[in-house]
């Protein structure tokens, strides 16, 4: 039997999800179809608001509806600190902590060379155009995993090569561990027992 095109469309829409299969796919269409089709229309309507209007702030590289996000806009924010994290959601951990009052670089993702990710795709010379400001230490707080920790290293050598103070987090985190999923204490502290990264 073949599905109705739009229903197959659909399914290979929700597929772009990460760790979404053919099958979780296919339940999440037709759970939308059959059971919710006003969250169906609010999804859709929030997915087309958010694809046409947010954009990449033109200084920290975070999500932002304008080409400078509020935070870079705030005047209370240390100058002399760049915090580089690799995802908006790793910003928010950060944040809560309420131990860090710098400002910010994310990196969208991680140097992966089996990925295919490397310092072209993660548009590093944004970053190093961002740290020839008046900066006085750029703190690394990459994820505790291979790809984190091979990431850290690559930006330590690419800035301290320009005279930059960089530090890393401490590893009061779990090793392979990542930053959104840890408790607030537990990343306050590492933060403020970082050390300066030896090459």
């Amino acid at each position: 039997m073949k599905i109705p095109s739009h229903l197959e469309a659909l399914i290979s829409a929700l597929r772009c999800l990460p760790g979404v299969g053919p099958k979780s796919a296919q339940r999440m269409a037709y759970h939308l179809l059959q059971r919710d089709r006003e969250g169906a229309l609010l999804l859709a309507k929030s997915l087309a608001a958010a694809a046409q209007n947010i954009q990449h702030c033109t200084r920290c590289n975070n999500f932002s509806e304008h080409s400078v996000c509020s935070m870079c806009a705030a005047d209370e924010r240390d100058e002399s600190l760049l915090c580089v994290v690799e995802m908006p959601a790793d910003l928010l951990m950060m944040e809560q902590t309420l131990c860090y009052r710098g400002r910010y670089y994310v990196l969208m993702g991680r140097l992966s060379p089996l990925d295919g990710i490397g310092a072209k795709e993660l548009h590093l010379d944004r970053l190093q155009k961002r740290v020839q400001e008046q900066l006085c230490e750029v703190i690394l707080a990459t994820n505790f995993t291979v790809e984190g920790d091979a990431t850290a290293h690559y930006l330590a050598a690419m800035l301290q090569a320009q005279g930059i103070k960089v530090s890393r987090i401490a590893r009061g985190l779990p090793v392979g561990g990542e930053l959104e999923q840890v408790d607030a204490g537990t990343l306050a502290q590492a933060v403020m027992e970082r050390r300066e990264m030896a090459i």
